[in-house]
């Protein structure tokens, strides 16, 4: 049974400052757990302290005269990860000059210590899990399996069991990290040490540099405890450094600390309209959702736009009705492309640039027009016949009322005499 005294021990040997009773359990935990080889998962936010644990548990483990080497998961480059962890042969990769170790041969006999284990990749979480299982790795560029003695303590800022079911992290390594876990309390939970750090700070900070310490009123300390520090100890330390340095009186009131402690949300999570509460965990899933309805819109757009351009070759070009009927598509644009008002213009409308060839003298803007309702009209719609067989239909009911000639009917369809007369070639158009 591990006493009370032996938990202080350990504080004042590792410089840990509080008396919270979740974290005298952490501590405790990692007591027990280091005579052992079993692997460790400490979790908490980011800035409470997990490195900490993971010298605990090394310094009281049979380990402690062997190698202790902490590695950041996130820091390293997924293309390096494998071997800065497990080596690699000379000429196994460009830029592998001659052959190195791995953290996991160097510290044979030791301990590891893989902080953000959740940023690890997949590929090398199957290399660590066969680490833990058999003690054996492979270095890269080489086929020779090596044997290791390594205790293995980890340590994560987010939830591996959401990043589990999403895929981001084997399920099988999660339980085999797992073993022991230790949970670090973050510093808004732990009451009354924040004072005692804040406390601990300002006096490091007034040896270092020969002024007088911060003291704290009841009210700063009353605030200090309430603050929620987002970023955890690091953020506390900040904050009593710039208090020891800017203010000229050295005792602090709830006011003065006010100014100190941001005060703006910019940091917290986004959530997007409509979704109160939500966090951002969920805000993949709704701009997934966003994004899904602007595709279908635009889907119900492009099928209303076909509609349109069969309705107006149908009756031989645009007119107010087929407008009209329509007017959900111009309801987003300008004044230009939507139908007149004025009674005296009300039988002369503007159309959208793609359908108002006829009203052009330049020709290859008018080819560009007519190749871009071709783009359109040659999509077949899954409800009616093929619209191939509408356009020659057309065309031909153009020709003929025209007497075949092909500037009046190319008019009339509102395409260039020289679509058309590809389009009779197209068709076999006899005339």
């Amino acid at each position: 049974m591990i006493t009370a005294q032996e938990i202080h021990s350990v504080k004042l040997r590792f410089g840990i400052i509080g008396n919270s009773p979740l974290l005298n359990h952490a501590i405790q935990v990692a007591m027990q757990a280091a005579p052992t080889d079993m692997t460790v998962l400490i979790t908490g936010e980011s800035g409470s302290g997990k490195e900490s644990f993971s010298k605990i548990i090394h310094s009281l483990s049979l380990r402690k005269h062997g190698k202790f080497i902490a590695i950041n998961c996130g820091a390293i480059p997924e293309g390096t990860i494998d071997s800065e962890l497990f080596g690699h042969e000379k000429g196994s990769f460009t830029g592998a000059h001659e052959a190195r170790k791995g953290y996991f041969e160097v510290t044979d006999g030791g301990s590891i210590f893989l902080d953000e284990i959740g940023e690890m990749p997949l590929g090398t979480q199957a290399r660590l899990l066969r680490v833990l299982e058999n003690g054996e790795f492979i270095k890269v560029g080489s086929s020779k399996v090596q044997k290791t003695n390594v205790r293995v303590i980890t340590a994560t800022n987010v939830n591996l069991i959401k990043a589990v079911e999403k895929g981001k992290f084997r399920e099988d390594l999660y339980y085999r990290l797992n073993t022991v876990p230790i949970f670090v309390p973050p510093l808004r939970d732990r009451g009354e040490d924040m004072v005692l750090l804040f406390r601990k700070f300002t006096s490091d900070f007034s040896e270092r540099y020969h002024v007088k310490p911060i003291s704290l009123d009841a009210g700063a300390q009353n605030l200090l405890m309430r603050y929620p520090f987002p970023g955890n100890i690091r953020q506390l330390k900040n904050i009593a450094e710039q208090i020891s340095l800017l203010e000229q009186e050295r005792d602090v009131d709830a006011q003065t600390l006010s100014k100190y402690l941001p005060t703006d949300n910019s940091r917290l999570p986004m959530t997007l309209p409509g979704h109160p509460g939500k966090s951002s965990e969920s805000t993949d899933f709704s701009e997934r959702d966003l994004l899904y309805k602007v595709l279908f819109d635009m889907k119900k757009d492009m099928n209303e736009l076909k509609k349109l351009v069969l309705e107006s070759y149908q009756n031989g070009g645009l007119n107010q009705s087929i407008i009209q009927k329509h007017s959900g598509l111009f309801e987003d644009m300008d004044n230009n492309f939507a139908p007149s008002e004025s009674p005296e213009s009300s039988s002369n409308y503007s159309m959208p640039l793609v359908l108002e060839s006829q009203k052009s003298s330049n020709i290859d803007e008018r080819d560009y027009e007519d190749e871009a309702i071709e783009d359109i009209i040659h999509e077949e719609d899954d409800n009616s016949l093929s619209l191939e067989k509408k356009e020659k239909e057309m065309i031909l009911r153009a020709l003929r009322k025209h007497n075949n000639k092909r500037k009046y009917a190319a008019s009339d369809l509102g395409i260039s005499e020289r679509t058309l007369y590809r389009k009779i070639k197209q068709y076999e158009i006899d005339q």
